[in-house]
C-alpha cells in the first residue's frame, strides 16, 4: 500500500504543549478509527512551524478527507516514491 509524506503549516507548532501535542494525536485517532483500516498514521515529526506525518493509504484522497473530517491543514500530501538510508549506498 502506498506511504505518503503530508506536510502540515502550523506555526509555533514546535512550542506546542504536550497536552495540545496529545488532543490533536486524540482527534486524529478518532477520525481514523472512523475512517477504517484502510489508513493508517504511521509517525509525525514536529519542527518549528510545521508537522509532517507519515501515512499508509490506498490514496492521497482518504488521506486529504482525513484531514478535512479532523480540521487539520493537509498543505501538501506527496507519496513516497522510494526510501533510501546510508545502506543505499553499499
Amino acid at each position: 500500500m502506498p506511504k505518503y509524506v503530508i506536510e502540515r503549516e502550523l506555526p509555533g507548532a514546535g512550542n506546542l504543549p504536550a497536552e495540545t501535542l496529545q488532543a490533536i494525536s486524540q482527534k486524529s485517532c478518532g477520525v481514523l478509527q472512523g475512517l477504517g483500516p484502510q489508513i493508517q498514521w504511521v509517525q509525525s515529526y514536529v519542527t518549528d512551524d510545521k508537522i509532517y506525518c507519515i501515512y499508509i493509504a490506498p490514496n492521497a484522497d482518504i488521506v486529504r478527507e482525513h484531514a478535512r473530517q479532523g480540521g487539520f491543514p493537509a498543505n501538501s500530501v506527496a507519496e513516497v516514491r522510494a526510501v533510501i538510508d546510508p545502506t543505499t549506498a553499499e
